[in-house]
């Protein structure tokens, strides 16, 4: 059977798309039933949990020197780790479960304290980076987030060793998920023929070109046309954007050449990859897509559901909307948040045309969960969340931004509201006394008439692709990997439950290169009003009314999620790329 060590940041707590990936692969029968050992290894970060808790109210522990608990019985050579690289060790094992197949896995947790650390063996392997991979970790001492996965590295590798997962016969895959793993898979590459590992970069996104991206006032309509424009001229991200190796991301992501492979999440991030450099042109790389949720429900639960959306709006707005609009997101510049209320602004004079009633609900934070008090209190005293005050514990400056477009929006508009939910949690406990009683998460899923997830820079988006099953219209941008994914599902052809938005494509063709690269915000800005408008025709066009028209998209959607269920994922990506990397044969030139 087949060994996988996963290095992320979540190993522990599920913060954001690696945290899905790994729920979606270990409660995959098919991924299970062909990797029989999973390891998730990441560093300790300090948290109130203490002993039997440390890894989480899922998890168990084996061994925790922090806490003195020693039910392993490599308890004598995780102690001789933590004395030769002056680290603690947490190891055990955590639950994984999908309620709606009852599938449950536990994979063992490795966790590396690294807070104090041996000075000549961090050194040494600063030293043997720079000679072997030509990384200057010097440049990037004073980040801890780079010095952190580097300290992670030789300890991780030591108990691994330790498990035994290297004298197997097949050889054990590591999977670096971003640039967290790759210290761990450089570590793994340079000790060559003396273990028994293969190395994945598993790319969630490609840190530099995000980077670019989210900082040019062009965004997408920029790069993505000077991408095209470069590549086709034999040109690479650092020939047209400069230098990019001050940033510690860039280096560790630029590395990932010397993996046996690179699974990439979207199509975008396949060619964002071959963008690094002329290096990454013909390394071993292949698509890798995130799946998505595939759920079963009838027209009568879909209507419940859309219901106590409904009345929400109500109790909040005072009537109840023809259709409930949503966006779940994490608040971030990525998410194109504007978007959405630039296709509001035409979807609104088609909706008065046609005395119709829309509200966008918009749940979406950038802090963590506020208390239930704190929500009642608000509620009581100026209406949250429908009116908004800023500071703690209501808007962040960041969500103050958006709120601000959300007021302007709401001032001009009479058909269409946008109500701004800044908080975790989808249920009355969480979110105050007017939200119906028995509302649940899945409700904004299930009851969704459309998702909106207009992204600047998506790797993939499984959120705005979840309602789909659900039967809810799903907008997504063009450079959203998800929108690669439900067009090679559907064999190439349009569905009535997608629009993909393309902000892309410019009205003006032939233009040079430094052209390009002066797409600013006064041209992205009249690109994204066209799209737009295109956008609100079709969603205003293609909304159902009748229970016959509910059910048509709930059974398209749901056909079409079949096809890209982790088991899908699983079976025609991940595993395949996982039995090719186990058979390669370290060829590669080291420079």
């Amino acid at each position: 059977m087949q060994s996988v060590v996963h290095v992320t940041h979540e190993a522990i707590q599920k913060i954001g798309g690696i945290g899905a990936v790994l729920q979606g692969l270990l409660t995959s029968r098919v991924y299970l039933d062909q990797v029989g050992r999973n390891i998730l290894v990441g560093p300790f970060w300090p948290s109130d949990a203490h002993g039997e808790q440390r890894l989480g109210p899922q998890g168990e522990v084996l061994y925790s020197s922090l806490d003195h608990l020693y039910r392993s019985p490599l308890a004598s050579r995780f102690r001789e780790i933590e004395q030769e690289y002056d680290v603690g060790i947490v190891y055990g094992r955590r639950r994984y479960t999908d309620k709606t197949t009852g599938v449950i896995s536990t994979p063992e947790v490795l966790l590396i304290d690294v807070s104090r650390y041996d000075k000549s063996k961090i050194d040494q392997f600063k030293f043997e980076l720079w000679k072997t991979f030509g990384i200057d970790s010097s440049r990037y001492e004073n980040i801890w987030d780079y010095e952190q996965y580097l300290r992670l590295a030789r300890p991780a590798l030591a108990a691994l060793h330790a498990l035994g997962v290297s004298s197997a016969l097949e050889p054990c895959v590591i999977l670096s998920h971003e640039y967290m793993g790759m210290p761990t898979a450089l570590a793994a590459i340079m000790e060559g023929d003396r273990s028994n590992f293969r190395t994945i970069f598993y790319a969630h996104e490609v840190a530099t070109m995000r980077r670019i991206v989210e900082s040019h006032p062009g965004h997408d309509t920029m790069f993505y046309n000077v991408m095209r424009a470069a590549m086709s001229q034999g040109h690479f991200v650092e020939d047209v954007f400069g230098d990019q190796s001050g940033y510690y991301k860039h280096s560790l992501v630029k590395a990932a050449r010397f993996c046996d492979s690179i699974f990439a999440v979207g199509d975008y991030v396949l060619k964002e990859a071959r963008f690094l450099g002329p290096d990454f042109v013909h390394v071993e790389a292949q698509l890798a897509y995130n799946g998505v949720p595939c759920w079963k429900i009838s027209v009568e639960e879909k209507m419940a559901s859309r219901r106590k959306l409904q009345q929400y709006c109500e109790n909040l707005l005072g009537y109840r909307p023809d259709y409930v609009l949503t966006h779940v997101t994490r608040l971030v510049p990525s998410k194109g948040l504007w978007r959405d209320l630039r296709v509001l602004e035409h979807m609104e004079k088609r909706l008065r045309e046609r005395n119709e009633t829309a509200v966008l609900l918009t749940l979406s934070t950038e802090v963590p969960g506020r208390r239930g008090d704190d929500i009642h209190l608000m509620e009581q005293r100026y209406h949250w969340p429908v009116a908004h005050r800023e500071g703690l514990p209501d808007l962040s400056s960041g969500e103050a931004a958006y709120y601000q477009g959300v007021q302007e929006f709401n001032a001009r508009a009479r058909n269409i509201k946008v109500v701004f939910v800044n908080q975790f949690g989808f249920e009355q406990k969480l979110c105050g006394q007017r939200m119906p009683a028995d509302m649940e998460f899945m409700d904004i899923r299930k009851g969704s008439d459309v998702e909106f997830g207009q992204s600047i820079y998506e790797p993939f988006g499984i959120a705005q692709v979840e309602p789909i099953s659900f039967g809810g219209i799903c907008v997504f941008s063009n450079v959203c990997g998800c929108a690669g994914f439900v067009d090679k599902a559907n064999d190439g052809k349009p569905t009535p439950n997608v629009i993909v938005a393309d902000y892309t494509e410019l009205t003006r063709q032939g233009l040079r290169p430094e052209q390009l690269m002066a797409i600013g915000r006064d041209q992205r800005d009249l690109i994204e009003d066209q799209v737009a408008r295109q956008v609100a025709d079709e969603l205003v066009n293609r909304l159902p009314h009748t229970p016959e028209e509910f059910e048509q998209y709930i059974e398209r959607g749901y056909a079409l999620a079949q096809k890209m269920s982790w088991d899908v994922v699983a079976r025609d990506y991940v595993l395949p790329g996982i039995h090719r990397a186990s058979k390669a044969q370290r060829l590669k030139q080291i420079a």
